[in-house]
């Protein structure tokens, strides 16, 4: 079962557009620079180039994070040593743009909107937020699961609607951002999951805790996933909502939404570390080709965000041992991205710049 707009979203994923990317690869080609010299950047351009279905795709301007925040059941495990009510209090220091990401999203020009999925307490109306809860945080998955699927497939909505505002309000690249204490032991569930990968390979540190707590935090994640497994028999990609309903959190439902939304309305999606690894799985296994979508901001310190972006088959642009999620890194990624695009529509040609190319000097 799934929602009428979850599945029209999912239907409107097309595939990269292959014509628009051999434009790209040809103007690449004569541009003033040693063919390959940008790197990454370049078939980062020609994917953009095929998400777009123009060459060059348009400017990556203006660009908008949307932070999701939920609280978590499974905190009553002892997972972490913050306690539940920080979710509330950083949601509040987000839209008093006090947090790392406020500064960091200033420095590069970047819109913030923050929204409550699933936050345990009230939170205040304020400007920069959506009141979007689908419920006062998630169950414990290792007793119950942690969403019904109505909830997971409402939460999904929540973050395509946010998509295609941010969308319909002009912004031509969506940014992922998170917060939810103990979200990374829901995020490396999932992973698990969709992964097939032990508990112990994907279970990071999180917010620095100890080796007796990640131990817990590992059997943790054993327990819930033994407890649910079942219900996707064996194979999660069967019913990718599944295993959302069952171990995810409500903002990684919502970020697989805005993931898939951004997807169906081709523009790029710079995704932060492993809470959005987790929901582009998700995503991922619900349309295939919203990966083409998907774009590494940069390698988490967290385990399973590396095996989730190699499942993907996704590079990350930085490497910075980032953990703190918020959509730190996927801000400071979006420099790189938005250069892709700009060095096409501003780097001359060998043609117009009267440069002589490698071809010209051997004739």
């Amino acid at each position: 079962m799934t929602s009428e707009l979850l599945g029209l979203t999912i239907g409107a994923v097309r595939p990269l557009d292959a014509a628009a990317m051999a434009q790209t690869r040809e103007l690449q080609a004569r541009l003033t620079k040693p063919a390959g010299s940008l790197g990454e950047l370049e078939e980062l351009s020609v994917r953009l180039s095929g998400l777009a279905a123009l060459s060059p795709p348009p400017m990556l301007e203006p660009a908008h994070l949307a932070i999701f925040a939920g609280d978590h059941g499974v905190h009553a495990q002892g997972v972490t040593p913050w306690p539940q009510e920080v979710t509330a209090q950083m949601v509040a220091n987000f839209l008093a743009g006090g947090a790392a990401v406020n500064a960091l999203a200033r420095q590069t020009g970047v819109a913030v909107t923050v929204v409550d999925v699933g936050v345990a307490a009230d939170v205040p109306g304020a400007d920069g937020l959506v009141s979007a809860k689908v419920r006062a945080g998630t169950r414990d998955m290792t007793v119950e699961p942690a969403m019904t699927r109505p909830e997971a497939l409402a939460a999904l909505e929540v973050g395509i609607a946010t998509a295609n505002a941010l969308v319909d309000g002009g912004a031509r690249v969506l940014l992922t951002g998170d917060m939810g204490i103990a979200n990374t032991t829901a995020s490396a569930a999932v992973i698990s999951a969709f992964t097939g990968r032990d508990p112990g390979v994907v279970t990071g540190y999180g917010t620095g805790i100890d080796a007796p707590t990640h131990r817990r935090k590992v059997e943790v994640i054993e327990r819930a996933l033994a407890l649910h497994g079942p219900a996707w028999g064996g194979d999660p990609h069967t019913d990718p909502v599944a295993v959302l309903a069952a171990v995810g959190g409500l903002e990684h439902a919502a970020l697989a939404g805005f993931i898939l939304g951004a997807a169906a309305r081709r523009v790029p999606v710079i995704l932060d570390g492993v809470i959005a690894a987790a929901a582009a799985l998700t995503a991922a296994a619900l349309a295939p080709s919203s990966r083409d979508a998907m774009i590494a901001g940069h390698e988490s310190v967290e385990p399973g965000a590396s095996v989730a972006l190699s499942q993907l088959e996704l590079n990350p642009l930085l490497s910075l041992g980032l953990r703190l999620g918020e959509g730190t890194g996927a801000v400071l990624a979006y420099p790189v991205v938005a250069g892709s695009v700009r060095v096409l529509h501003e780097m001359a040609t060998f043609d117009s710049a009267g440069v002589a190319s490698k071809d010209e000097h051997k004739q």
